[in-house]
């Protein structure tokens, strides 16, 4: 039986703070881009991650859906080794003193600093509809990471300039009201960062290219060998080996010695992309085995993982609560 009180909780002094939407299925950009690097990080500090479901609502309308799909974050998340003894795992909404925040940061947040963030142009041109949540979308995040009093935030290379923004903000209030926040720093790591989807661009579930860590095993192979290829034959030599999408893919699934093996094939010649397609499948689906039954595990036992996140959001509140009290009594609201 699973027991989140098996054993008590002790911290370093590292404060590490990261969240992850909750709108749609978790991918293996979210895996190898925010996930496994948060795991491995609360064996090095006081690790701190949410659901952002309050973030959600920018582009998930849904609420069945965004039920739904917080409770799948959670089981992911958990299956693949996130460890409630050593992180504070929760719900962003379960902590309403970050609302409050965010809002006391929107009067000292100039716009020309929300207009030159890039992430929103980008949504937008892509078709995202425009909202002011999407547009104050760094506000709530600077809010997120404020909160916890963090000193690391694991970002990708597509967030990085909203931790830069984060930052100003902080360090704005801290020069209006006094010393109140601590200055975040990022941790971005480079083989990672970004993870190719389908297409070649970012892996990301709003331009519909995501393999799923716990996707129905037919479906990702079909879509895994659904990959579109140049039209090279296999037995002309592929200089550019790495550069395929397939080998960038398997290089985060298989050994490195294995990977390595696929890619000097391809490049010499002799090796089809139908076989280099379904080596690909094969160790994505070796790789997240354990985690399948982990996740199998917990779904049979969802009294423990509501029970974490409950738990989680107590904690976080202690904090969180603090820091807003701290924030009220600098800026004169207490």
């Amino acid at each position: 039986m699973l027991n989140l009180k098996e054993a008590s909780v002790t911290f370093p002094q590292m404060r590490i703070l990261s969240g992850i939407q909750p709108s749609g299925a978790l991918h293996l950009g979210n895996y190898f881009g925010m996930m496994r690097p948060s795991i491995e990080l609360q064996e090095k500090g006081e690790a701190f991650y949410f659901i952002a479901n309050y973030h959600s609502m920018t582009s998930l309308s849904n609420a069945e859906e965004r039920r739904k799909n917080t409770i799948d974050v959670a089981l992911d998340f958990l299956a693949c080794g996130l460890d409630p003894k050593k992180s504070v795992f929760f719900r962003q909404s379960d902590v309403p003193e970050v609302t409050e925040l965010a809002w006391m940061l929107t009067t000292i947040t100039p716009m020309g600093l929300l207009e030159r963030c890039t992430s929103y142009k980008d949504k937008i041109a892509k078709g995202i509809s425009s909202n002011h949540g999407l547009f104050a979308y760094p506000v709530l995040m600077a809010a997120d990471i404020l909160i916890y009093d963090s000193n690391i935030v694991p970002v990708g290379r597509d967030q990085k300039q909203h931790l830069e923004v984060a930052r100003d903000i902080a360090n704005k209030w801290n020069n209006e009201y006094g010393q109140t926040f601590v200055i975040p720093e990022p941790q971005i790591r480079d083989d990672v960062a970004e993870v190719p989807g389908m297409d070649g661009q970012k892996m990301s579930k709003s331009y519909g290219n995501t393999i799923e860590i716990f996707g129905d095993e037919k479906v990702i192979r079909k879509k895994i060998m659904s990959i579109v290829m140049d039209s090279r034959t296999p037995q002309e030599p592929k200089p550019d080996a790495d550069k395929n999408l397939a080998i960038q893919l398997l290089k985060l699934v298989a050994p490195p010695d294995v990977a390595g093996d696929f890619e000097n094939r391809l490049r010499a010649g002799g090796l089809g992309y139908g076989d280099l397609k379904k080596a690909l499948f094969e160790h994505y689906w070796n790789y997240f085995a354990p985690m399948r039954a982990r996740r199998a595990e917990l779904v049979a036992n969802l009294d423990y993982v509501h029970q974490v996140l409950r738990e989680g959001a107590e904690r976080a509140r202690t904090q969180a609560s603090a820091v807003l009290k701290r924030a009220k009594q600098a800026s004169g609201l207490n």
